[in-house]
């Protein structure tokens, strides 16, 4: 007699099944010791409760068993080994216990192991149903099977289950995910089943294969448009880069009133940001916290990620200190939206304030931090960055990681390291070939970045448009004329890339630095483009190098139509006057600049102490250190003077006596960084400043003494490329 149901809430308390029995399934449902296995929490209470469905001989049945191998193999707590080894004890399992074990393997690291596992399953002779081929065919698409896949696609068609439809829809989504567009087209055509779901995985797989006019005529065709639908094509449109298309397929949505969920809205905010379309983003910020959505912490992530990148930094910064608990992406979103906007010291500030919040930081953080460290000169904190990559990710085949830490390490003007890292990358890519001679570059190492590109090229790399941009600009600053024609006119016959307005500017920088302002001009009447400000700018410097009056104002002219509010054009020009004793013009240009209110952007140099970047403006008197500042500044002053400096007024503003142009020219940012730099070191360290700015010439050569007399290497960056002092020297050889 079977027991009662009120029996039944006491018997499996005292129930022990012996290992011929078959209790009945209620029984062994409501067990409290299986009741207890749906609410474990963790794998050490998981073996406990194991410990004691062996002592009650649960152990014994299939239903136990299957519960044991389901909780090992697909719980957030899985340990596939141990639901191996529970399955080897199993006599006879039934096929749901197969099944269960095919997928585990398929959520595992190694998911080619399932195809193995079902090639054994069938040697024993179990026949698979409905349920083992989803999983199955999903790890033949995660390990690109193919051979395999097809293979299964035939047992599933010799038993009958081609018509099954979550069969259908896993073979849709398999063929897809290994680039078989045409076999998924046969599966979906073959089918008289077709529902919303098979739609939405063919259509997938179109716009992840970028035939996005398959996917809108399929979507078109589809009799029932589910939200899953519409999501595949606004994403399809957005990772295409037709972010346009995507949004007005997101309006048309909106109008039919298709349901919205969160996938749609993060997928609408992501082309949102890739486009600038700031009030339609702030449309959906309204239409999230209507429905409720205001804590969803991935919408919250990608609203951070709009702002920043559509320029409203503060609604970003407003939204990410309003979230009450914050993930990496949400650190990640909010440090990427400040080195997006140049604002690279808050930053830095922000990724403290992670470490602080015990975070830690991963690939895209270091992505995300490494630009900003790179433009403020933070090498110490890169350095830190470097230590704990290695410390921690070191097997990590994530190029574009030590790609970063190259150009970091070049842009901090520790070349040498850059270099180590870079002979020390396995393996290498085109970006890191790149990063290395960009680097290079920007030191003035010509010869160096020309022995990097001929090793690239031997190695298999095709040069890019980036790549050019390189080794043109390391001959502009080596001013390196032939060997620069020589690359710029190979770039088409031997390596098929078309020059762009950035190779025209490098060699219109080289060309005219070195005086052949014919040809500088000739080139620029034959481009096949339209100069842009970055040429007319490169011809105006070198007219001011050179005193060229007459081609300096047609220069600036052009420039003048381009850039109206650009206050750099209104200096050169006013400084290329001055050098030639036009006072009256200089002064007209100054009016004009005043009148306008146009301000040119400040002078600013940076040092980093103990991982401190501190920031000097021309005349700064901020500084907790300003005494100390100054009275260095003044020491200085008094050793150059010793040493026969005569400072250049002669581009200070004419209407200064000598000695009030001299004192301006003593507290110039750079000068100020150096002081700061010799009282907060030890005698003999490196000084390294970055300056936003060209170096002026007083500077440079006020800075060369410095080296000397104080025995100090100062290693400077200026707006276009790196100065060594040392010795009474410069790197440059006063060619910049």
């Amino acid at each position: 007699m079977l027991p009662s149901s009120s029996s039944v809430l006491i018997s499996p308390a005292i129930l022990h099944v012996l290992p011929t029995s078959d209790p009945p399934y209620n029984l062994l449902q409501n067990h409290p010791s299986l009741s207890l296995l749906s609410k474990c929490k963790s794998f050490v209470t998981f073996k406990q409760i194991h410990s004691q469905i062996i002592r009650t001989g649960l152990h014994n049945t299939h239903f136990a068993l299957s519960k044991l191998i389901e909780f090992c193999s697909v719980s957030p707590y899985r340990d596939l080994s141990y639901a191996l080894s529970i399955f080897a004890t199993v006599e006879e399992p039934n096929i749901f216990i197969w099944n269960t074990i095919l997928r585990g393997q398929s959520l595992s690291c190694s998911p080619i192991l399932a195809i193995n596992f079902y090639v054994g399953m069938i040697s024993n002779g179990v026949e698979p149903n409905s349920h083992t081929f989803p999983s199955l065919l999903k790890c033949c698409a995660k390990v690109r099977a193919t051979h395999e896949g097809k293979q299964i696609h035939s047992h599933v068609l010799k038993l009958g289950l081609g018509y099954d439809a979550f069969v259908h829809t896993s073979l849709i989504n398999m063929y897809t995910q290994i680039s078989e567009l045409s076999y998924a087209r046969l599966v979906f055509d073959k089918s008289p089943h077709r529902d919303a779901v098979s739609y939405t995985a063919l259509i997938t797989g179109y716009t992840s294969m970028g035939f996005l006019s398959d996917a809108h005529k399929l979507f078109d065709e589809m009799p029932l448009k589910d939200g899953v639908a519409w999501n595949a094509m606004i994403a399809g449109y957005a990772k295409s880069g037709r972010v346009k298309e995507a949004l007005s397929f997101f309006g048309e949505m909106v109008r039919v009133k298709a349901p919205l969920c969160e996938s749609t809205m993060v997928t609408v905010l992501s082309a949102c940001a890739q486009s600038g379309s700031l009030e339609l983003g702030t449309w959906v910020r309204t239409w999230i916290e209507n429905n409720g959505l205001g804590s969803n912490l991935r919408l919250v992530n990608a609203l951070i990620d709009m702002y920043a990148k559509c320029g409203d930094i503060d609604s970003a910064r407003y939204l990410f200190e309003g979230l009450s608990e914050r993930d990496i992406i949400s650190w990640n979103i909010m440090i990427g939206g400040y080195t997006h906007m140049n604002q690279f010291k808050e930053a830095l500030t922000l990724f403290r304030q992670m470490q602080q919040s015990k975070e830690e930081p991963n690939d895209v953080t270091f992505l995300n931090i490494l630009p900003a460290v790179s433009n403020l000169g933070a090498l110490d904190l890169g350095k830190w960055i470097h230590a704990y990559i290695e410390r921690n990710c070191h097997n990590s085949s994530n190029t574009a990681l030590w790609t970063s830490l190259i150009n970091m390490y070049s842009r901090c003007g520790n070349v040498q390291v850059a270099k180590q890292l870079f002979d020390s990358m396995e393996p290498k890519s085109l970006a890191s070939y790149n990063a290395i001679i960009s680097g290079l570059a920007m030191h003035g190492l010509v010869n160096e970045a020309h022995g990097a590109l001929s090793t690239m090229v031997d190695n298999g790399f095709k040069p890019d448009d980036i790549t050019f941009v390189g080794v043109l600009s390391a001959c502009s600053h080596a001013g390196q004329v032939d060997l620069g024609r020589q690359y710029f006119t190979s770039m088409v016959p031997e390596y098929n890339v078309t020059p762009k307005l950035q190779h025209y500017g490098c060699m219109i920088d080289l060309l005219g630095r070195a005086g052949f302002f014919d040809e500088a001009k000739d080139m620029i009447k034959n481009m096949e483009m339209r100069p842009d400000g970055a040429i007319w700018g490169s011809l105006l410097g070198s007219c001011r190098i050179h005193k060229n009056v007459e081609l300096g104002e047609f220069a600036a002219e052009q420039l003048f139509e381009l850039e109206p509010e650009n206050p750099g054009v209104y200096a050169l020009l006013s400084n290329i006057y001055a050098g030639a004793n036009r006072w009256d013009d200089v002064a007209r240009i100054r009016t004009k600049l005043n009148d306008k209110g146009i301000k040119k952007p400040p002078g600013c140099s940076s040092i980093e102490i103990d991982s401190i970047v501190h920031e000097f403006l021309v005349n700064d008197k901020s500084h907790t250190q300003n005494t100390k500042i100054y009275e260095m500044l003044d020491e200085m002053d008094r050793l150059l003077e010793l040493a026969g400096h005569v400072p250049d007024t002669s581009e200070v503003l004419y209407d200064m006596d000598n000695e009030w142009k001299e004192g301006a020219l003593s507290h110039h940012s750079e000068k100020l960084a150096i002081a700061f730099g010799l009282i907060s070191t030890k005698a003999g360290t490196t000084i390294r400043i970055v300056k936003n700015l060209r170096v002026c010439g007083n500077c440079h050569e006020a800075t060369k003494l410095i080296s000397k007399i104080f025995n100090r290497e100062i290693i400077a960056r200026d707006r276009n490329r790196f100065h060594h002092f040392k010795d009474g020297s410069c790197s440059c050889r006063d060619y910049w």
